[in-house]
């Protein structure tokens, strides 16, 4: 099937390809995410484009570095990619032009820092000990824009930091004497500590994105992301359910207070009422704990599955 004549009328959605950067960071959780979100197609090897089943959606399999760019001309209507790439991609507006990249939901998932990396046995500890030398990255727009703020240079004016663009195995670079320092994606560290290198300067921090075409607005549009929304929201909380005496009930609402108010309800033993509470998943066995203390008994948590909160 011809699919490129099959995406007249769809929503037109990019999905980071696996040989993003770095090492694919992205596609499993977004993958998951749109399983999550009923989201159904089969992707036919080597195949690119794929056509959701029970949606008007195709998906655009790309680079996540390309993304922003195709979402930013408005030739995709939605993307997920990471906010380092969004980053990249607005540094190389002209001054004063507004990106076409709208961000809409931070997906919490894809977690690095792009970093200045500098030789562990180097004497460099700061940033502005790299001004003036060669540095290596592949993400050449914060880069620059990283070193101007740093030389205090606008915009036009030469800059007397040389930055090298490597599209791969940028760690590789001050070891083979390319660069005295590096700019690039960092995750764990541990790739960096191997190749000898340290950090001493974060560019930008960022997580996966869902962006959309800042001219793009439509009923599929929104639905998918509400859908989305719910299953981040159901990933990141849990549901508490719990009995306390009804005297208690004001400190106990303080501890669980929800994501608008704790659904309260009574009970047939007097004076005592059951709560039901969503609580962030990272908190859960501190609120636990200080709920046991202020008297709850029959505390409950369960998974939620999806949601749809505000």
């Amino acid at each position: 099937m011809d699919l490129v004549n099959h995406l007249e009328g769809r929503l037109l959605f990019a999905v980071p390809k696996s040989k993003s950067p770095p090492k694919g960071r992205l596609q499993q959780a977004t993958l998951d995410l749109l399983s999550g979100s009923d989201v159904q197609f089969r992707r036919e090897t080597r195949l690119d484009i794929a056509l959701v089943k029970n949606l008007p959606i195709a998906l655009i399999f790309l680079p996540a570095a390309d993304i922003p760019t195709f979402v930013g001309e408005g030739r995709v209507d939605l993307g997920i990619t990471g906010r380092d790439q969004v980053a990249e991609h607005d540094a190389t507006l002209p001054a004063g032009e507004v990106s076409g990249v709208e961000e809409i939901l931070d997906l919490g998932f894809g977690g690095c820092k792009l970093q200045v990396q500098v030789p562990e046995k180097g004497d460099m500890t700061e940033a502005k000990q790299l001004v003036g030398r060669n540095v290596v990255t592949s993400f050449t727009a914060l880069t620059e824009q990283f070193f101007r703020q740093l030389e205090g240079v606008e915009a036009g004016q030469k800059l007397s930091t040389k930055i090298k663009y490597v599209g791969g195995s940028v760690e590789a670079a001050c070891a083979l004497g390319v660069a005295d320092g590096i700019v690039d994606l960092v995750e764990s560290g541990e790739t960096m500590k191997a190749a000898g290198l340290k950090a001493i300067d974060t560019v930008v921090s960022s997580t996966a994105v869902l962006v959309k075409a800042r001219e793009s607005n439509s009923d599929i549009l929104t639905l998918l992301t509400s859908r989305i929304r719910g299953v981040i929201t159901a990933q990141k909380f849990v549901l508490c359910q719990y009995n306390i005496p009804r005297t208690q009930l004001p400190v106990a609402s303080k501890i669980t207070p929800g994501k608008r108010a704790p659904t309260i309800t009574a009970l047939e033993e007097e004076n005592w009422v059951a709560v039901s509470s969503m609580v962030e998943k990272k908190r859960i066995a501190t609120v636990m704990d200080e709920l046991t203390k202020v008297g709850a008994t029959d505390i409950l948590v369960m998974n939620i599955a999806n949601s749809r909160t505000d």
